[in-house]
């Protein structure tokens, strides 16, 4: 269970686990549905080792949706805490735009959804995403 999100402008290279994008297209979020789950989560995954948090950013955003053409851009660091554990697991928000996909997706996610507003969505992970959205959007980078 998740205790707290914290986030930071910076923190050390070594501390980014994780990539996670808030992407958009045409005016509509791009979401991912796992292919074994039925809720839906923002691209993004585990930085491999000796990648870059940015490479890994840009490989898990095609990865997961296909995308082919798009702009990235770093939002903060984001920092999720456990209950029964003061360590603080790091990864970077980035947002997309994505202006082509490719025709078909090679990974463990079955499909991505377009969708014109997040109200309704059964998030994959509710303790976490919506608070990288609402983080985004306090800062002034999503809609």
């Amino acid at each position: 269970m998740v205790k707290e999100v914290r986030f930071y402008d910076e923190i050390e290279d070594h501390r980014l686990r994780f990539a996670v994008i808030l992407a958009r297209s045409g005016g509509k979020w791009v979401l991912c549905k796992h292919r074994e789950r039925s809720t839906l989560e923002v691209p993004g995954g585990h930085r491999e080792p000796g990648e870059d948090i940015a490479a890994a950013a840009r490989r898990e955003l095609h990865e997961e949706t296909g995308a082919a053409a798009f702009t990235l851009r770093p939002v903060c660091v984001y920092a999720v805490v456990r209950d029964g554990g003061p360590e603080e697991s790091c990864g970077m928000l980035y947002t997309a735009e994505i202006t082509a996909f490719d025709p078909e997706l090679h990974s463990e996610i079955e499909r991505t959804v377009l969708l014109d507003s997040l109200a309704q969505v059964d998030w994959t992970y509710p303790d976490i995403q919506p608070r990288l959205l609402e983080e985004a959007r306090r800062r002034g980078v999503a809609p």
